[in-house]
């Protein structure tokens, strides 16, 4: 009997309850996901990427109020829907504010963007085979990335940039196709009439670069954009 007895009192003593207040999951966790989950969708509406919550993590565990409650969530003014951030679950009942919740949120925000098939090196120009369309996780590239292939095909590395990483428009430059002192073609065209004479670049530039070039008939600067690498194109009225 007594043997008994002091198997009832280990238990009592010793053994751990199925939750305690310290582990036990709030009856609000579902209601105070949902709210932050609504809040990140209509935060990231427009920009056009697959969002998920990756974590989010409530600071305590808070005790609320029976009833229906109502949440707001407050997030950094500076964040901008992606990567991780602390927030501020504001709950009301009625109109008196009952919890202030600090959480940790980590949201991930997939895109397609432009990355390196292989290592390019330094000053190599960029072809459609160096390159491919993956989705990638904008907070890993702090927002930064090429969305389009033919943002990068043509351009020049200005650094060795690694195999399998996004790219970004800073790692590349446009490949200048006119240089100083080449002999060009000015068109200056209108819609009744176009004229072309010849000129001379005062400075290098790639195609769509406006540079200054020199009327070879008149001796006059003009700036004009560039069309080609023997062609540059003036407007006027």
């Amino acid at each position: 009997m007594r043997s008994v007895l002091v198997i009832i009192v280990w238990m009592l003593l010793f053994a751990a309850p199925a939750y305690s207040q310290a582990t036990a999951p709030s009856l609000r966790d579902s209601e105070i996901r949902a709210a932050v989950t609504a809040y990140v969708q209509q935060k990231t509406a427009n920009l056009g990427c697959e969002v998920r919550i990756k974590r989010l993590s409530v600071i305590d565990n808070p005790v609320l109020p029976e009833g229906t409650l109502e949440y707001e969530v407050v997030a950094p003014q500076q964040w901008e829907g992606w990567g991780t951030a602390g927030i501020s679950v504001i709950v009301r009942k009625g109109d008196r504010v009952v919890r202030n919740i600090p959480a940790r949120l980590e949201v991930e925000a997939l895109t397609d963007m432009v990355v390196t098939v292989r290592q390019i090196d330094h000053g190599s120009i960029l072809s459609a085979d160096d390159l491919a369309l993956r989705k990638q996780d904008i907070a890993t590239v702090q927002g930064r990335f090429l969305g389009n292939l033919a943002d990068a095909v043509g351009k020049k590395a200005r650094i060795t940039l690694k195999a399998n990483a996004p790219l970004r428009s800073d790692q590349l430059e446009k490949v200048p196709v006119v240089k100083t002192g080449q002999l060009v073609t000015i068109v200056a065209e209108n819609e009744r009439m176009r004229i072309t004479v010849t000129g001379k670049a005062k400075s290098s530039g790639a195609v769509g670069d406006t540079i200054t070039v020199q009327n070879l008939n008149s001796l006059k600067d003009v700036p004009a954009r560039i069309i080609d690498a023997g062609t540059v194109a003036v407007v006027f009225n």
